[in-house]
């Protein structure tokens, strides 16, 4: 049977950090030198039936999503005695760095998993390839994922992954600590919670919400500045627009939370989560990546979750997906090409065990089976709907940690006002797109 290689690590997955180590791989010109690889190759009609042969496939779930995933892996090796899958994994932070050089010297995956955000910038710089004309060979198609999450897998015409999952932010409660002060641990509604957030303080919980200077702070932001009507980037992704009233409203409720103690001042990133696992929040708003790390290194934390409460006008939540993508080859093998096909198409086809990751399946019908109904996120599938993604424009990632990520801190730790932060940070941002575009070969 198959056999599962990959690299343990044991720091807990930081989804976005990915779109930070883009840069260094600049250097590599937009249209590299990687003949790009059919996508359809040779079809793939039922199972695969080849040569016996091994796979590269590469991702970045070091995290509490990482047992779910191997065990996907080894499933499938242990499936058929054709194909053994060897799986690399690599801290996000690094993985965009290391797969970008790897495909460029010839010695790159097969199979990945990628953030949908980070398919343009892979697609401009000749890593991944276009899968449009394989979809009925994976047995794939729209109608079976949220449409937002599938428009997204699309740049410049062309497909370039499938969605694996969809994961967001919600909302924690300390069910004890909220209840006991008078609280409602599920708040729906800026009054809810703001009610709530006075109550605790009553009761004497000093500071019932920690609002970070950075991570996550920037997911926070987006997601209040959709619910407030906005958008934080033109579709064509030649403008920042995140600095308009709607932005201005967002970041000026979270400032607010510290000018009148709610939030203890200068949060360090992430340290959020760190305090209301030790129990000093009595809400927090983090990813649902959390949910193992909460289970394995808090046992004994009495918690809850549920979606982001609207605090402007129409419900919104930032969220991101994992999808799944081919890397493009100098010398394309037909059986290897079978072969990812073949376990792309199990990975699809069994996304319900993906369950287990924390993360919310993409796919319609594996959000409808035992195993995720019965999972913690489970509670935030009427909210998928809600959930927005950034526009797939190349090494937006990049330009948001240079601009908006600065200008967010900034003005939590008082050093700036909401308008002028984000106004100063939007023109720098727009500079910086205006040039991607050049670089890239992407007119708006």
């Amino acid at each position: 049977m198959g056999r599962v290689i990959d690299v343990p690590t044991t720091r807990r997955e930081f989804l976005a950090l990915g779109a930070l180590a883009v840069g260094a791989g600049l250097g590599l010109a937009a249209c590299a030198s990687a003949t790009p690889q059919a996508s359809s190759g040779p079809v793939l009609s039922g199972e695969y039936n080849g040569p016996p042969i091994q796979i590269e496939y590469w991702n970045g779930f070091t995290g509490g999503d990482g047992p779910a995933m191997r065990q996907l892996v080894a499933d499938f090796n242990q499936s058929q005695d054709l194909i053994t899958v060897r799986m690399n994994v690599v801290q996000w932070a690094q993985y965009y760095q290391r797969v970008v050089a790897a495909v460029h010297a010839g010695k790159g995956p097969d199979v990945g998993a990628m953030h949908v955000e980070q398919l343009a910038t892979q697609a401009s710089r000749q890593t991944i390839s276009p899968i449009d004309d394989i979809l009925d060979e994976l047995g794939v198609s729209a109608e079976q994922y949220p449409a937002q999450v599938w428009e997204r897998g699309i740049f410049e015409g062309h497909r370039y992954g499938v969605p694996l999952d969809v994961h967001s932010l919600a909302s924690y409660a300390n069910t004890d600590l909220v209840t006991q002060g008078g609280g409602n641990p599920t708040p729906a509604t800026r009054q809810d919670l703001e009610s709530s957030l006075r109550a605790l303080m009553s009761a004497g919980v000093e500071t019932p919400f920690w609002v970070p200077n950075r991570w996550p702070a920037h997911l926070i932001f987006l997601s209040l500045l959709w619910q407030f009507g906005g958008e934080p980037y033109s579709e064509d992704g030649s403008r920042a627009t995140f600095d308009s009233d709607a932005g201005v409203a967002a970041l000026s409720w979270l400032t607010g939370l510290i000018s009148s103690g709610i939030s203890p001042k200068n949060v360090a990133p992430d340290s959020q989560y760190t305090a209301f696992k030790g129990g000093q929040g009595a809400y927090t708003w983090d990813g649902i990546w959390q949910i193992n790390d909460l289970k394995s290194t808090a046992p004994d934390l009495p918690w809850t979750m549920s979606a982001l409460p609207t605090i402007g006008d129409t419900p919104a939540v930032w969220a991101n997906s994992h999808h799944l993508v081919l890397f493009k080859s100098r010398a394309p093998d037909e059986n290897r090409i079978l072969a990812s096909k073949a376990f792309l198409r199990y990975l699809i086809d069994n996304s319900e065990t993906w369950s287990g990751s924390g993360l919310i399946p993409a796919r319609a019908d594996a959000r409808k089976t035992p195993e995720f109904l019965k999972s913690p996120q489970a509670v935030l599938e009427p909210a998928v709907p809600t959930m927005h993604f950034l526009p797939p424009v190349p090494a937006l990632g990049e330009v948001q940690a240079q601009t908006l990520e600065i200008a967010l801190a900034d003005a939590i730790l008082g050093r700036q006002k909401p308008d002028a932060a984000l106004h100063a940070a939007a023109s720098q941002a727009t500079q910086l797109m205006q040039a991607n575009l050049d670089k890239f070969g992407v007119r708006a």
